[in-house]
């Protein structure tokens, strides 16, 4: 699967609620998905054994092979990881938050690694909700919008939001600092996280360090994801 490597940051601020209020985050370098799982990938990786859970190898909305497979849940998200894993041998995984915000953010502080803003030629969201440009009410095609980050990544603002291998919890007190996922079954079992904003949303929601949370088997045509790999391999 195509992807960048990220490179190890000594120090990554990781904001709280606000890009002012933020914490240190030690991030090890690994490997990330150029672009969004694509539905094309989702029916490959589908079609593998399955480990845990039944996959739908034709789960989305918004048809199209080169389009980002949505209608998944973070559960579908870990099967398709896990026999990924299962097929491949190597460490594909969900990304911790803090491994998806430093990966979008790509070394920048404002609040889209474009800038303080957007418009709708360079991310897939509702335009008629902030920044400028279109409403296209849909998905589209990974990478169709031409403009990657600092780190080679595409859609990291807009198009789906981006299941993330953390529980959800309200703040950041009391998280890793190693940039691991914040796993803790205890205070909410099903929540977790997603992030970047999607089609659907206005421009608050893309911004680097917006969070959204759902229940661990909600499906929407909102919700997709991109994989992570610990190793030195690149997907």
């Amino acid at each position: 699967m195509c992807g960048c490597q990220i490179p190890h940051e000594k120090v990554f601020k990781h904001p709280l609620r606000r890009e002012g209020e933020q914490h240190g985050v030690t991030v090890q370098s690994f490997c990330f998905g150029r672009y969004p799982v694509t539905q094309a990938q989702w029916k490959a990786v589908a079609s593998f054994p399955q480990i845990n859970r039944e996959l739908n190898p034709n789960p989305s909305h918004f048809q199209g092979a080169n389009r980002p497979v949505e209608c998944v849940s973070w559960d579908d998200a870990e099967e398709f990881c896990l026999r990924l894993l299962h097929h491949t041998k190597k460490q594909y995984r969900l990304p911790s938050e803090a491994e998806w915000e430093y990966a979008c953010r790509a070394g920048t502080k404002t609040a889209f690694h474009f800038g303080e803003t957007l418009k709708t030629d360079l991310a897939n969201y509702n335009g008629k909700y902030g920044g400028e440009g279109d409403y296209r009410q849909e998905t589209t095609e990974v990478g169709s919008m031409k403009f990657a980050n600092r780190f080679g990544l595409y859609d990291m603002h807009g198009n789906v939001w981006e299941w993330c291998q953390d529980h959800w919890h309200d703040s950041y007190e009391g998280a890793p600092t190693d940039g691991s996922a914040w796993i803790n079954t205890s205070h909410n079992p099903k929540g977790r996280i997603l992030r970047g904003g999607s089609w659907y949303t206005g421009l608050a929601n893309c911004r680097s360090m917006r969070r959204l949370y759902a229940n661990s088997g909600q499906e929407h045509n909102t919700y997709g994801f991109r994989v992570a790999c610990s190793s030195s391999w690149i997907l």
